[in-house]
């Protein structure tokens, strides 16, 4: 999608600072850290939501990958003890980039609820 951020960062047409890209999956350092370890984990190929991307019959390999390295980035980046993930989908979710991705937390404890 032509306008959408995320793809963007992507294309590389918007900086971004990455610590993982594959043919599949990029992750970025969030701009908002609200942890000491705030990245964004988002699928090369765009769609909305995580809910547009498994109607698009990309759920088993799209977001199993996605969830892959979320969790891999997340213990490398400083969530040997733990570390969270989250999916916000649509407004009432909390989503303001229409872009599936999943923003991983870590570097210190997490309390429950978020917010």
């Amino acid at each position: 999608m032509a306008d959408c951020i995320f793809c963007k960062v992507v294309r590389g047409e918007v900086p971004a600072k990455v610590v993982h890209r594959d043919e599949c999956i990029v992750a970025i350092e969030d701009l908002n850290p609200q942890a000491p370890t705030h990245l964004l984990v988002m699928p090369v190929e765009h769609n909305a939501t995580l809910w547009d991307a498994i109607r698009a019959g990309q759920g088993d390999a799209t977001v199993s990958k996605l969830f892959e390295v979320a969790s891999r980035v997340g213990t490398e980046r400083g969530g040997e003890q733990g570390f969270r993930l989250v999916v916000n989908t649509g407004p009432d979710g909390g989503q303001t980039v229409g872009h599936v991705h999943v923003h991983v937390l870590a570097g210190r404890r997490l309390t429950w609820p978020p917010g």
